[in-house]
């Protein structure tokens, strides 16, 4: 019996219990459909991750936090930056120090940071206040750039660059702060008794174009960034939170050498985070968090697959008398076999099929509630994922569904193939 007839005759056979394989298919297009909108989902927050840390992080620089990284070097980091709880502080004036380390160390640039509020006629709203040398901030990150306004090279103490969602909170076009505004910044000092809260008014110079990306180093859609001479005298300060260190060039040799030299001037006390290091652990939490999704995603399909071994066992008893009669008409145990291993491979390729059209719908109703609110933040800084169905996705929706099929049905087609032709025709 050749191949094309084994299918035709398993599919007519499927057809006669309609409502029985549609809902065997069902079970199996439903494991499909969580494992491709899982994985889809998945795949869309790692390159939206990766895209985000390209734009807010140059591929050439390093950042040096204080802390030590608990005997990791580089690649330990704390993603709240600022906050390490060690007793060790950063000073503006280490930025000449690193610079001088070595040739391969082009520049160094501090940063200060601290929690704030932006008030106005228009809006208050919660922000983060940077302090940042405008010159060399807009030379390390191309996305430190003025949609409205500008960026002056020399900043009068009074000059203030806005982010986009500080300026157009809801994203819609409509914006509450413009070049030209007056403003005022607002951040409680903790370290006064008591509990001051200083104020410092200000005049927009720029509003950012839209980044979003994380808040780690480069410029961010909530930020607002003053002048660091401002920003000392702002907060009563000499520390920084953050040194950005730019490099010759990327080259792995390079991040290594210079970051060495840097932890060993500071004799361990402070932590050196390179890009690669953030997207590589990034990427190995998303990995881990998607392997975890997948495998409790595959525990639906093995529940299809008992029942694909159960549709059969009865499928079997049913036809007993059916194969018998193939029997007797000479038709081989192998292609008995084959039978019924053919309507396995139908209902897994129908349930693939059904379930990756089902998963990529389901993956972007996922997106669109998390982009409704779970992934932003109450600031408006949440950002946005874009499912991503690949070529690997779908070969391996492919091979769960067929391959779980097959399997589950081997026991029942290997039974079939061994009934023997007088006692099947006996079967009642």
């Amino acid at each position: 019996m050749r191949t094309s007839n084994i299918f035709g005759y398993s599919f007519s056979a499927l057809k006669l219990r309609k409502f029985r394989s549609a809902l065997t298919i069902l079970g199996v297009a439903i494991g499909i459909i969580a494992i491709v909108a899982l994985l889809s989902v998945t795949q869309g927050l790692q390159a939206t991750i990766t895209d985000q840390l390209n734009q807010g992080l140059s591929a050439n620089s390093l950042i040096v936090i204080p802390g030590d990284s608990g005997g990791q070097g580089d690649a330990g980091f704390s993603m709240g930056l600022g906050d390490t709880g060690s007793g060790f502080n950063l000073y503006l004036n280490y930025t000449s120090e690193i610079t001088s380390l070595s040739p391969n160390i082009t520049g160094a640039l501090a940063v200060i940071q601290k929690t704030g509020y932006v008030e106005s006629d228009n809006l208050n709203r919660r922000v983060t206040i940077y302090g940042v040398d405008y010159d060399a901030y807009s030379q390390v990150y191309g996305t430190f750039s003025a949609e409205y306004g500008s960026i002056p090279v020399n900043p009068q103490n009074d000059t203030i660059i806005i982010g986009h969602r500080v300026s157009d909170p809801g994203q819609n076009g409509t914006q509450f702060i413009l070049p030209g505004d007056q403003i005022k910044l607002v951040w409680l000092n903790a370290s006064a008794r008591p509990l001051v809260n200083e104020t410092y008014t200000a005049q927009v110079s720029g509003v950012l174009g839209a980044v979003g990306v994380f808040g780690i180093s480069g410029p961010i859609d909530t930020g607002v960034y003053i002048p660091i001479t401002t920003a000392e005298s702002f907060f009563g300060t000499d520390t920084c939170d953050m040194i950005v260190v730019t490099l010759v060039n990327s080259d792995k040799e390079t991040i290594a050498e210079a970051s060495k030299l840097i932890r060993d001037h500071f004799e361990g006390q402070v932590t050196v985070i390179s890009p690669d290091v953030i997207q590589a652990v990034l990427t190995q939490v998303v990995n881990t968090i998607q392997l975890f999704l997948v495998g409790i995603a595959a525990i639906s399909l093995l529940v299809a697959g008992i029942s694909i071994m159960n549709i059969m066992i009865v499928s079997l008893i049913e036809r007993t008398r059916e194969i018998g009669v193939l029997k007797a008409l000479g038709m081989k145990s192998r292609t008995v076999l084959m039978i019924f291993l053919s309507e396995s491979m139908i209902i897994g390729l129908m349930g693939a099929i059904i379930g990756v059209i089902g998963g990529w719908i389901l993956a972007h109703a996922i997106t669109w509630v998390l982009g409704s609110g779970m992934l932003s933040n109450g600031n408006g800084s949440g950002f946005a994922i874009t499912p991503l169905l690949t070529p690997d996705i779908i070969i391996v929706a492919f091979l769960f569904g067929i391959g779980i099929s097959v399997v589950f049905a081997l026991y029942p087609a290997w039974r079939a193939s061994k009934l023997k032709p007088v006692e099947a025709l006996r079967h009642e």
